[in-house]
């Protein structure tokens, strides 16, 4: 690979696409590379917005009264100036415009729509997309994807750089009354720090206890939650 190959690589490094030996290559580079951190931070910024659009589905009846009002409408005739032929416009869109697109759209379809649909409708929602988008535009950010036992997914975005990560849990299980899901970071001694509790699935931001952490995980424990993890946990997802 070649210099200028590295700098193609911004789109593959925010969708945690590249393997390890290229994801350390290319770190490497984006530490000197101003140009590169940038695109990487605006194509972060670029999956958090697509993710938070709300799209309104067309009314069910829509196409069918289209169509039935096209037979009743009747064709103009071309005027003589239609007939002259119409010079094509070409639009040359950037390779940074290109990627932040397609960045954009596959990081939220990996990650299960990132930003925040669990945030939505809520009167502290453009604060909560700002923190989630300042730590996926963290130039360290780092995204890992993992199962929980009995059904849903989690996903967790680190940064050592703000000492701050983002936790998305998506189609957890129901737990039954008097049981509560609880998070937790595991540093390289496996002592586990809770970072909080969630009654189902949530998107959160969490401050501190990120740096120098190996593992997150998620476990079912006691309304009001437990010192310890209770065994075995439903998640435990390496960082």
């Amino acid at each position: 690979m070649t210099e200028s190959d590295v700098h193609t690589l911004t789109g593959p490094y925010v969708l945690d696409a590249l393997p390890d030996d290229e994801r350390a290559r290319f770190e490497a580079h984006l530490a000197g590379c101003a140009f590169c951190r940038t695109e990487v931070a605006e194509l972060r910024a670029a999956a958090v917005k697509l993710a938070t659009q709300v799209a309104t589905p067309p009314p069910p009846g829509l196409k069918a009264d289209v169509m039935a009002a096209i037979e009743h409408v009747r064709q103009l005739p071309p005027l003589v100036q239609d007939l002259a032929p119409v010079p094509v416009v070409r639009r040359r869109f950037g390779r940074r415009s290109v990627l932040a697109l397609a960045a954009a759209a596959a990081l939220v379809a990996a990650s299960g729509g990132i930003a925040i649909d669990q945030y939505r409708g809520r009167t502290s929602a453009e604060q909560a997309s700002r923190q989630v988008a300042a730590v996926l535009a963290e130039p360290d950010a780092h995204t890992v994807h993992g199962t929980v036992r009995g059904g849903g997914q989690a996903t967790v975005v680190t940064s050592d750089r703000a000492d701050k990560s983002v936790v998305v849990l998506r189609d957890l299980p129901k737990l039954p009354s008097g049981r509560t899901w609880q998070l937790w970071m595991i540093d390289p001694r496996q002592t586990a720090h809770s970072i909080g509790l969630a009654a189902g699935d949530l998107t959160r931001v969490i401050n501190g206890s990120t740096t120098g952490m190996t593992t997150f995980g998620l476990t079912v424990e006691p309304d009001g939650g437990s010192r310890t993890p209770t065994m075995p946990a439903a998640a435990l997802i390496p960082l």
